[in-house]
């Protein structure tokens, strides 16, 4: 990398010293001259500067060299041609040379996951362009906006690109443009002009307790492999279920030092550098999974828990294979390729049981899966202690895999499945019915012969006040007194009844 330094050289005739940028590069020296000087005062007897207006213009001037110069590969180029390149002012800044260096100081900083999506984002928008060389003046808010319409199909790209060259855009005019000095490298901000689709809705993977219990009491597929990939599929799936949801990076990485009294003690991946509490929690090993635990601990001087880093290049590659293990399984069930299970199944199944089956409410479950749950500040100075998420934890695989109780998952009424499926009436049943108009009973009745809901329905509206305005909302509650079942049905006055 060429170092520079403000200097001067001979002294002209008015008396007056040129200053330059003395540029030193692979050991050789070159000068660029600017349109600053100074008198004999301001320079000592080893000819360095004492003016402090110049040198605070010069150590501008170096760190805008400093800064071009990070954007290119200098290594093999002579001292001239750096000096050539400096003293030329760029019209146009290439985007893709910023994007990998604003990548590289993401992983540089930890932030390696999101740095991936950064890559896959700023390459599919290569591959748009055609050039692996974009320059900022192409980006126009037409050209970005054709580029996100090919993202259209895709549930989370179609807002993750998008963002992550956004944020990378943003970076860039705040270091390459210089509003004070007159630099303007980016001259437009498309972004201005762009609207950023919402990605798709998370889909709910969740199964239930009776599909869990199919899945990991069913035998593996024959394998000719000592550890097979289904075998790793539902260890990790088992793994997954029974410590609170871990995700599979966690697994990946964690070390010896993070178990510590029979709890895992980690922060989670996903999450830990965009958290106050940086994504903390203790999860205790249940002596029901301690065998499966105990299974892929790595050997003494290993720093990594699991063996999981010696057959896997990186979590990523880890769990790709487990979810093939996984799907191995699922076809082996007979299942239908757009119902196999992934790892993530297992997590959003340890949520869904732990509020449907084992009481919880959604703080809970949060707190068990290591959500910040809106209470960012506050966990980021209280000591939480995490025994209520060890319980919670426990009662999931109590009911999972020591009960045959039925889960009430799937009982909920589907939301195109008709009423009437699900209350049915006959004039042989006592019902019981009441009509509410802003809160307030206004008609009620307790008799038998209703053999539809639309007849009590009608019955109860003959019994309205008349004061009721035409397109006001009136509810309707029936109670099935034999069944002991209760519905309540919503009708709006001059349509409904």
């Amino acid at each position: 990398m060429a170092t520079m330094k403000p200097s001067v050289q001979k002294q002209r005739a008015d008396g007056f010293y040129p200053v330059y940028i003395r540029v030193t590069h692979n050991r050789r020296t070159a000068f660029i001259k600017t349109d600053k000087v100074v008198d004999r005062k301001s320079v000592n007897k080893n000819n360095e500067i004492r003016d402090n207006a110049v040198l605070r213009y010069c150590t501008d001037l170096i760190a805008y060299y400093t800064q071009r110069l990070n954007l290119q590969e200098t290594s093999n180029w002579s001292v001239k041609e750096v000096v050539a390149f400096l003293s030329t002012e760029e019209s146009d800044a290439s985007f893709s040379d910023y994007a990998k260096l604003h990548i590289s100081r993401m992983i540089n900083d930890g932030h390696d996951r999101n740095a991936k999506n950064y890559k896959l984002a700023v390459a599919h928008l290569e591959r748009f362009i055609g050039t692996t060389q974009i320059m900022f003046s192409y980006l126009t808010s037409a050209v970005l906006q054709r580029w996100i319409g090919t993202l259209a199909q895709k549930k989370r790209a179609k807002e993750m690109y998008p963002v992550c060259v956004r944020q990378i855009f943003k970076a860039a005019l705040v270091e390459l443009n210089d509003d004070e000095r007159g630099i303007c490298r980016i001259k437009f901000n498309p972004w201005l002009k762009v609207q950023i689709p919402k990605s798709d809705n998370a889909e709910q993977r969740a199964i239930s307790a009776e599909a869990c219990r199919e899945f990991f009491n069913r035998p593996l597929p024959q394998s000719k492999m000592i550890s097979s990939l289904p075998e790793l599929g539902r260890d990790v799936a088992k793994l997954v279920l029974c410590l609170g949801g871990i995700n599979t990076v966690d697994l990946f990485n964690m070390k010896k030092e993070d178990y510590r009294h029979g709890a895992l003690c980690y922060k989670r991946a996903k999450t830990r550098h965009s958290r106050r509490d940086e994504a903390y929690i203790e999860m205790r090993v249940e002596p029901f999974i301690q065998s499966v635990f105990e299974k892929y601990l790595a050997p003494e001087g290993d720093e990594y828990l699991f063996t999981f880093h010696t057959r896997y290049c990186d979590s990523d590659s880890f769990s790709a294979n487990v979810n093939n293990g996984i799907k191995k399984i699922c076809a082996d069930m007979g299942m239908a390729k757009e119902d196999y299970y992934c790892v993530y199944t297992f997590r959003h199944t340890w949520g869904t049981i732990a509020q449907n089956d084992c009481d919880a409410n959604l703080y809970e479950v949060a707190f068990g899966m290591n959500h910040s749950h809106g209470l960012k500040v506050t966990r980021g100075y209280v000591k939480l202690d995490f025994t209520p998420a060890w319980e919670l934890n426990a009662k999931v695989i109590d009911f999972v895999f020591f009960s045959n109780a039925p889960s009430k998952q799937g009982r909920a009424k589907d939301i195109e499945e008709p009423e009437d499926k699900l209350f049915r009436l006959s004039k042989k049943m006592m019902v019981y019915a009441r009509a509410y108009f802003k809160g307030e009973v206004v008609a009620e009745l307790t008799d038998i012969g209703f053999g539809t809901v639309d007849a009590v329905i009608k019955a109860l509206a003959e019994k309205l006040p008349a004061n009721i305005p035409q397109g006001c909302e009136v509810q309707f509650r029936i109670k099935n007194c034999d069944s002991g079942r209760e519905v309540v049905y919503e009708r709006t006055k001059g349509k409904g009844f």
